[in-house]
């Protein structure tokens, strides 16, 4: 079983591969991993606890593996124990990055992570770019390969319903090379789903999200799920929600405040790039309660934070006799350790959905996403009911 991540060097994904060597070592255990929850003890007979091989592709400089990476992440931030990283420090040298692409991925990755080692810059078109992307992909992979996208966000690009909306216009943009019309993420969907690998989109850019992959998905009996991994602010605001519909108490306003540091603090803080995420945290209020109440969603960088992500949100709700009353909370986590288990538990379920012959968009997995695909249920306890269900289904 093989882990194909993009943005391989990132702290997310060298995390998410740290501790699942530290896992199989025995050097720490499964907490924060949904799929090692005991209501999902029966996964294992089908999906090993651990990789056997990971991969990926990156736009940073490949002169260093994976270890060199992590070790510059932790001495950033110092996100977990130091005598962890020393222990597997043989399990993580040799694990290296190909090189990848940076395709309208926007000012704030350009500016801020520096690409130096992109297809673009060779001067190929997308045709190439994308035989490239696919002879890295098909040298790593097995029949039990799964790739995640875990790169910074890209800026949202329009939807073009002649690029964006077939398979057939898709390709041919790409014969094409419509630079304007097609970003990395896509470019990673598109190859990963062209050769019948599951696709994890853990980022809000537009990935297998758009119709043409939809129907790649379909046409290839492949699954694929995302977008955006609900890891903090939202994942307490989908919890928190459904308790004032629950109650039928009315949310007049609910503000949310993100402060952090570190790459993802750096790229979200160009208005270009941080479209997206906004979006992606701002609608699942309304989603949940059925109307809108006035919303503030606002993300800042914060330097001094680094992997540290805080959020302060302020509920002003009305309650019985029209009272008017207010709840607040603050959300503090280090952003690659509440991510990177998730990562690692959106792989497992997909290989256990391709095993079991799901193709297309797993709804079922929206438990994992804050815009999740393909459904209306943005409920946190609800979701996770859902996940349950249709994994004992397929069992």
């Amino acid at each position: 079983m093989r882990l194909w991540l993009f943005g391989l060097y990132g702290i997310v994904a060298t995390t998410a591969v740290a501790g699942d060597r530290a896992i199989k070592r025995g050097v720490a255990d499964t907490t924060g991993l949904v799929s090692s929850l005991p209501v999902f003890k029966d996964l294992e007979k089908y999906v090993p606890l651990n990789f056997d091989k990971f991969g990926g592709h990156e736009i940073r400089a490949l002169d260093n593996d994976l270890y060199s990476e992590l070790f510059s992440h932790w001495e950033e931030n110092q996100h977990f124990d130091y005598r962890l990283l020393k222990y597997l420090e043989d399990d993580l040298r040799g694990i290296k990055a190909k090189k990848g692409t940076a395709v309208n991925c926007g000012t704030g990755v350009l500016q801020e992570l520096k690409p130096v080692n992109t297809l673009e810059e060779e001067g190929l078109t997308l045709e190439q770019i994308v035989d490239r992307i696919e002879k890295d992909i098909i040298e790593f992979k097995d029949e039990e390969t799964v790739a995640v996208n875990v790169a910074s966000t890209e800026p949202v690009i329009p939807y073009d319903h002649e690029v964006h909306g077939s398979l057939e216009g898709f390709e041919k943009a790409i014969k094409e090379n419509r630079k304007d019309k097609i970003s990395a993420s896509m470019i990673y969907a598109y190859v990963s789903l062209r050769n019948r690998i599951p696709y994890g989109n853990f980022t809000p850019s537009a990935g297998s999200g758009i119709p043409a992959l939809k129907e790649l998905a379909e046409k290839n009996a492949v699954p694929h799920a995302g977008n955006d991994g609900k890891t903090g602010e939202t994942l307490i605001k989908t919890s928190l929600a459904p308790l004032f519909a629950y109650r039928n108490l009315k949310v007049l306003g609910w503000m949310g405040y993100n402060i952090l540091g570190d790459l993802d603090g750096k790229v979200l803080s160009h208005k270009q790039n941080k479209e997206s995420k906004v979006v992606s945290k701002d609608k699942v209020v309304s989603k949940i309660l059925g109307y809108e109440p006035y919303t503030i969603t606002e993300i800042n960088y914060f330097p001094s934070l680094k992997d540290n992500k805080t959020a302060f949100d302020f509920i002003h709700y009305q309650g019985f006799l029209g009272t008017k009353m207010k709840f607040y909370f603050t959300w503090d986590a280090v952003d690659a350790i509440v991510a990177a288990p998730l990562v690692l538990d959106i792989a497992k379920f997909l290989i256990f959905a391709k095993k079991k012959g799901v193709k297309g968009v797993v709804k079922e997995l929206a438990f994992f996403f804050k815009s999740p695909m393909e459904t209306d249920n943005y409920n946190t306890h609800t979701q996770f009911e859902t996940l349950i269900r249709w994994f004992r289904s397929l069992d």
